[in-house]
């Protein structure tokens, strides 16, 4: 028989050698499984980026359309600026001619 020392570095070396063998498994495993989990969380953040880029769209779309209507509200404000302003340069002509013309009258009277 073997003596016990023997039989303890035997058994030692059983434990060693066995456990090794698991831990081998459990990397081969885990390393099978990896290309799956990356894939995985590969279209999760894809997805998630695509998410993010519609909500940019959107937001991007909604500025594009509160622009759009103030750009109609100052072409609207314009235009009213253009008639007052037309208005009033008619007024001011329409008194500067009279204001000629009674200078002149006024001339000839002399």
């Amino acid at each position: 028989m073997m003596s016990r020392p023997m039989l303890l570095v035997f058994l030692l070396l059983v434990l060693i050698i066995t456990s090794q063998f698991e831990w081998r498994q459990q990397l081969v495993n885990d390393i099978d499984t990896a290309p799956a989990v990356t894939a995985k969380k590969h279209q999760i953040i894809s997805r998630n980026e695509d998410i993010v880029k519609e909500k940019i769209i959107l937001s991007q779309e909604k500025n594009i359309y509160r622009l759009n209507e103030l750009v109609q509200s100052l072409q609207q404000q314009l235009l009213s600026c253009r008639c007052s302003n037309e208005t009033a340069n008619g007024t001011v002509r329409s008194l500067t001619e009279h204001a000629i013309e009674v200078e002149r009258q006024q001339i000839l009277e002399d």
